[in-house]
């Protein structure tokens, strides 16, 4: 009965995820879909099937404003973080970007 089922898995290379620098444009991933909730949001990545929850809505806000800034920074400007307020924001989004959720902008 040797033989009835054969898988073969594609040869996959890994890629990395971008190394997180608040000083350059990032975005979602085309793959992620946001679901506001009272307490933040839920992120969920269909390519890995990650979930990941944003604890504020201030973090949300930078999420979802992402792609009409030029960097995270002003990002966070613009949803009211002031610079010397920014470290835990930025420290969630480099673990975003560490699983692939923000990905970086097209030519940043």
């Amino acid at each position: 009965m040797r033989g009835l089922l054969s898988l073969t898995t594609p040869a996959t290379v890994p890629v990395e995820p971008a190394v997180f620098d608040p000083d350059r444009g990032w975005r979602l991933h085309p793959q992620v879909a946001v679901r506001p909730e009272p307490f933040g949001a839920l992120l969920y990545h269909f390519g890995t099937r990650k979930l990941s929850f944003l604890k504020n809505r201030a973090i949300l806000a930078v999420v979802q404003s992402l792609d009409d800034h030029p960097d995270v920074r002003s990002a966070c400007r613009a949803a009211g973080i002031a610079d010397p307020d920014q470290g835990p924001y930025l420290h969630a989004l480099g673990v975003l970007a560490g699983s692939s959720m923000l990905v970086p902008q097209e030519g940043a």
